[in-house]
C-alpha cells in the first residue's frame, strides 16, 4: 500500500511516498519557483544521493506530471506503473471548526476548503491547486485532505474564543484556530514512546520552532491552547511575523503611515519579528551569529526571541497546573543549541535542568537532553508532518486505528 503525501504551496510543491505495509520512505523530493523560469526539481531516492535538475513548470499540473515521471523512471523510479498509488494525502493548513480530523476529498469538501480561502488565502488556493492537479492526472486515486488546525479542535471555549462582539465569531469565524497541529501530534506522540509513559499521562509543551513558529499546551494527548490564532500571526515572535501586538497599534500605524489594510498585514506577516528588530535577516543563524559579535540590535532580536518562548511556556504550565514535558521541533528547534540552552536556564523554577553535554550533541533523533536529576524531561523530536499525513490517509482508507512508528529510511 503506497502512499503519496503532496504538500502543495503557491509556487512551490513538496511530495514523499511511504509504503505503509513496510513503514518506509521510498522517496522525497519538492519543485521550487513553478510559474517561473527558474522552476527546477529536487529529488532523494530510498538509497540514491539527492539529484536536482532544472524543468520547465509552468503551473502545478506540469510540476505534478513531472513528479509522476520521476516516480515511474525505469532508472531511478520507485514504482513501476501509477496503479502502485493506493492514495494521496494532502496537507492543508485551514480547516477552521468544519474539519476536525482527516477526510475524503469530493466535491463537497472542496467546496467547504474553498469557504475558508478568507481564513487562510496564502495557503487554502495553493492546497486547492495541487488536489485539482491530482485529481486531473489521477483520477483513479482516493484523495484525503489533513488539516494544520484540526488537532487544535479539542481547545475549550475559553481558549478558543476572543473577548470580541459574538456575532463577530458567528458570522465571521474569529477565533482562535491554531497550527502546525499535525506537527504537534506527531511529536507528542514521539514523546512519549521516548519515555515509555502513557500520553493521556503526559502534560507537554510542544515548541514547534522555525520560520514560522508556535506552542502548544497538550494536556493527556490533547491540545488545550496554542499560541497561533485566527491566522499564524498571532503568538511567539517569528523570522518576519511579529507575533504578539497589541490590536490597537493597527489602526494607530494605518493613520501614521498612510498604510493600507494590505500593506499593514503585510508588513506585520513579512517585515517583522527577527527581521525587524535586528535590522537584518529573519533567519535564526544570522542573527546569532551578528549578536556573538556583539551587534545590539541582534542581541536585544535574540533575547525578545527566547522571551517570548519561555513565557508562554510558563503560561501553559499554569494552564495546565504542571507540567513534565517540553519538546523542542522545528528547524531551529531542532538545531539551534544556545537557545534552547537560554531558554531552559530561565525555567529552573519550574524544576528544568539540562544535561549540557547532551544539549549539544549532533542532531541525532528524538532525545533526551535534561539531566537526569530534572523535574521536567526535555526533548528534542525531529518532526514529520508527512508520516502523520500518510498515517491518517491509511488509516481512513482502511478504517482501523493510526499507527505511530518512524518509518524505516
Amino acid at each position: 500500500m503506497n502512499i503519496l503525501v503532496i504538500n502543495s504551496g503557491s509556487s512551490s510543491l513538496k511530495y514523499q511516498l511511504y509504503d505503509m505495509i513496510a513503514e518506509t520512505l521510498l522517496v522525497k523530493g519538492r519543485m521550487e519557483c513553478i510559474g517561473t523560469p527558474q522552476s527546477f526539481i529536487t529529488e532523494q531516492g530510498q538509497h540514491g544521493p539527492e539529484r536536482s535538475e532544472r524543468l520547465p513548470l509552468p503551473d502545478h499540473a506540469a510540476a505534478l506530471t513531472a513528479m509522476l515521471s520521476k516516480l515511474t523512471d525505469p532508472e531511478h523510479g520507485v514504482i513501476t506503473s501509477l496503479r502502485d498509488i493506493d492514495g494521496v494525502g494532502h496537507r492543508v493548513v485551514h480547516g477552521g471548526e468544519t474539519f476536525t480530523e482527516a477526510v475524503f476529498i469530493d466535491e463537497v469538501v472542496k467546496g467547504q476548503i474553498r469557504e475558508l480561502y478568507d481564513l487562510a488565502p496564502l495557503h487554502n488556493p495553493a492546497h486547492m491547486t495541487g488536489i485539482l492537479a491530482v485529481e486531473q492526472l489521477l483520477s483513479h486515486v482516493p484523495q484525503v485532505a489533513v488539516f494544520d488546525t484540526a488537532f487544535h479542535q479539542t481547545m475549550p471555549e475559553r481558549a478558543y474564543r476572543y473577548a470580541i462582539a459574538k456575532d463577530w465569531y458567528r458570522k465571521h469565524g474569529v477565533r482562535r484556530y491554531g497550527f502546525h497541529g499535525t506537527s504537534h501530534a506527531y511529536v507528542s506522540e514521539q514523546a512519549a514512546r521516548l519515555v515509555q509513559t502513557p500520553l493521556d499521562e503526559l502534560k507537554i509543551v510542544s515548541c514547534h520552532i522555525g520560520n514560522g513558529a508556535s506552542c502548544t499546551a497538550i494536556e493527556a494527548g490533547r491540545s488545550i491552547d496554542t499560541s497561533m490564532g485566527m491566522t499564524p500571526l498571532e503568538g511567539l515572535m517569528m523570522g518576519t511575523r511579529t507575533g504578539d501586538i497589541d490590536a490597537a497599534v493597527m489602526p494607530y500605524l494605518m493613520k501614521k503611515e498612510a498604510m493600507s489594510c494590505d500593506e499593514l498585514n503585510a508588513s506585520l506577516n513579512k517585515a517583522g519579528g527577527l527581521l525587524a528588530v535586528s535590522g537584518r535577516s529573519g533567519d535564526v543563524r544570522e542573527v546569532s551569529e551578528a549578536a556573538e559579535a556583539g551587534d545590539h540590535d541582534a542581541q536585544l532580536a535574540m533575547e525578545m526571541y527566547e522571551y517570548r518562548i519561555r513565557k508562554y511556556i510558563g503560561a501553559y504550565a499554569a494552564a495546565m497546573n504542571g507540567l513534565d514535558t517540553i519538546i523542542f521541533t522545528g528547524g531551529v528547534g531542532e538545531n539551534a543549541v544556545a537557545l534552547r540552552s537560554r531558554i531552559c536556564r530561565n525555567l529552573s523554577y519550574l524544576g528544568v535542568a539540562l544535561d549540557e553535554n547532551a544539549n549539544r550533541r549532533p542532531a541525532s533523533g528524538a532525545r533526551l537532553v535534561s539531566a537526569p536529576y530534572s523535574s521536567v524531561y526535555v526533548m528534542v523530536i525531529p518532526t514529520n508532518e508527512e508520516w502523520m499525513i500518510a498515517q491518517q490517509t491509511y488509516a481512513l482508507l482502511h478504517e482501523q486505528p493510526q499507527r505511530a512508528a518512524e518509518p524505516a529510511y
